[in-house]
């Protein structure tokens, strides 16, 4: 029994199929499967029920799983601790973020952090999407990782840090530019620019729209929020996006952000495998982040 085989198992139970372990840890399936066979050869005991649409942990697996994903990450917590002692560096913290998240949430924090802590070692890794961001920690490629809040998600704990209000991003000489607020019938014939389909902001939106009975058009789809609004600023089409941080109504330039009062507001924030298991300098990071964001408002 190896690190390795339990870092796959804990993957193939949080994920539910082989194929896509395999597809976010660079391996075949085999390979995949070679290891939870040695798991159930060494221990004697079936861990994974084989499903027609994935996999499932079986009772033992189950019991195994949770005692190796609360394990892992102290462990290569650990290891990480002890390559830095033998190298000397002052420690490194390990993020992954969406395309923008730094930008809208983590400048002030990054900038504090750094001046209080000069020789730490800061290491970005940009996803497109939560689930990437999933498999980065369950993977123990990241640390920390910034995301849309939303439904749990198992083997990780997620912290609501800010709730986001959703506006229209309009150019300033649309006829919407000028409302103080919009209404679910102003969005009936607008040109929407639509957020990637694998987000779970895209799913969000999609699902209080669809309980308001609306529907919207688009011809224009984007990875992220900030290629939507710039699209939005060239006078292209209709962003619903989340009200980052330091966002003004007015916007910048020609762009117009008007509030969309019927859509409850967007929670983004911290995804982690264990909270106490984070070494002490990245718990310091994200309460910087966090207080940075609060000192905003």
């Amino acid at each position: 029994m190896t690190l390795d085989d339990l870092r796959v198992f804990v993957a193939a139970c949080e994920s539910g199929n082989l194929s896509a372990v395999a597809r976010d840890l660079s391996r075949t399936q085999s390979a995949v499967s070679q290891h939870a066979k040695r798991l159930e050869a060494e221990l004697g005991l079936p861990l994974l029920e084989r499903r027609p649409r994935g996999v499932a942990p079986t009772r033992a697996g189950r019991i195994l799983q949770r005692a190796a994903a609360q394990g892992i990450g102290h462990i290569e917590q650990a290891l990480r601790q002890l390559r830095e002692l033998r190298e000397g560096d002052g420690g490194t913290v390990r993020i992954t973020t969406g395309a923008t998240t730094v930008r809208h949430f983590m400048s002030e924090g990054v900038v504090r952090f750094r001046r209080a802590h000069p020789h730490v070692k800061l290491e970005f890794r940009t996803e497109n999407s939560s689930r990437g961001c999933f498999n980065a920690l369950a993977a123990g490629e990241s640390d920390l990782a910034w995301i849309t809040v939303g439904t749990p998600a198992r083997g990780f704990e997620q912290r609501p840090v800010v709730e986001l209000p959703w506006v229209l991003a309009v150019h300033e000489d649309d006829p919407l530019a000028s409302r103080s607020v919009i209404e679910p019938a102003d969005l009936a014939d607008i040109r929407h620019i639509q957020l990637p389909a694998n987000s779970r902001s895209r799913h969000h939106l999609d699902r209080q729209l669809a309980g308001l009975d609306i529907a919207l058009a688009s011809t224009t789809s984007v990875t992220d929020w900030d290629t939507a609004i710039l699209l939005a600023e060239l006078g292209l089409g209709h962003a619903v996006v989340p009200a980052l941080p330091g966002w003004t109504a007015s916007g910048p330039g020609a762009l117009r952000f008007v509030p969309l009062p019927m859509l409850p507001p967007l929670a983004a924030g911290w995804a982690v495998r264990q909270w106490d298991a984070l070494d002490p300098l990245t718990q310091e990071f994200a309460g910087t982040v966090v207080d940075s964001l609060t000192d905003a408002r």
